[in-house]
């Protein structure tokens, strides 16, 4: 899906092809996303950006076009987003190799580009001329063009001011009675990195920090999710949590987290704005081959959500006496 700035006359040249490139194109793009999906990724609904050195990468918000501010639509949203994710860039904001240098700058060289694709329709002459014979509608015809864009962190010596991010994210949007949940369980809660998870032989709970989060009330979200997996350590609720990745089992225990996350997130009044489906094929091998693994997965997720909501409760309680 990368194309280098030498090439960028050929992309963004062709106004039209012929159905051959066409069908390769579509099944270029189609292909990088079913190669990502197969592998386990959605890096567009990934919750939270990657170190970049500069913190972490872009602010929330649709990819936008640095010099029109017009935001990219359709399937480029999802090249752009995980273009951005994947190399973390600080920007949602992208140009065409001309529009740098229309912007006062240029592509620095060496930096790769991120194809992209416009779709349209045109309508040939000689179907124009046929309607007129005829008098019935002229047909259209789609075509799909290809061209590569750079991320405005890729170029140099740009005028300020282009299709400029959102302000950044407050340091914290802090939802207190999430807090609360997360205190009162008493699991070892450790904030740093860049990925999340539970380590059931050390007994603790990573998280990114909050401001990582392309929208910070998904951190809530998340830290629930591995809350729900630490629940079930032999101490608490006992689950087998020693499952290899990609079983089915471990299947089962994602499952069981994801819902007991979203059980919590409805108990506390909170509104997370994606949700991971990295599972989801897993999920769906599970639930095809046995009719009652939702059965189960829910009734443990429950048992997790209730679990978390009791010892806030225990705590709520004892606030109260001592007060």
């Amino acid at each position: 899906m990368h194309q280098t700035g030498s090439q960028r006359a050929r992309a963004e040249g062709s106004k039209r092809q012929p159905p051959a490139e066409r069908a390769n194109l579509y099944d270029e793009v189609t292909g990088r996303i079913v190669s990502e999906l197969e592998a386990g990724r959605f890096p567009w609904v990934q919750p939270w950006g990657r170190p970049n050195g500069q913190g972490f990468s872009a602010a929330p918000g649709l990819p936008r076009n640095g010099l029109t501010s017009r935001n990219y639509s359709g399937v480029n949203v999802l090249i752009l987003w995980g273009a951005v994710i994947e190399n973390g860039y600080p920007s949602q904001s992208w140009l065409t190799f001309r529009q740098a240098l229309e912007a006062g700058g240029n592509v620095r060289k060496g930096e790769r580009g991120t194809r992209v694709v416009y779709a349209d329709r045109f309508t040939p002459e000689a179907e124009k001329e046929r309607a007129r014979q005829t008098g019935g509608e002229a047909r259209a015809v789609p075509f799909l063009k290809r061209f590569t864009v750079f991320n405005v962190a890729q170029c140099e010596g740009l005028r300020p001011g282009l299709a400029t991010d959102p302000a950044p994210l407050p340091e914290r949007q802090v939802v207190p009675i999430a807090e609360a949940v997360i205190a009162a369980s008493g699991v070892d809660f450790r904030i740093g990195g860049d990925k999340a998870y539970y380590v059931p032989s050390a007994d603790y709970v990573q998280v990114p920090p909050q401001p990582a989060f392309h929208e910070q009330i998904n951190f809530y979200r998340t830290a629930l999710h591995e809350l729900c997996h630490a629940s079930g350590h032999p101490s608490r609720l006992n689950r087998n949590l020693r499952n290899a990745f990609g079983s089915k089992d471990y299947a089962r225990e994602e499952l069981i987290a994801e819902m007991g996350s979203a059980f919590l997130c409805a108990a506390l009044g909170i509104v997370p704005t994606v949700r991971h489906a990295d599972y989801l094929a897993s999920w769906l091998d599970v639930l095809r081959e046995d009719n009652r693994a939702i059965f189960r997965a829910a009734s443990q997720a429950s048992k997790a959500a209730d679990w978390l909501l009791a010892r806030y409760a225990e705590t709520q309680d004892e606030g109260r006496e001592a007060a």
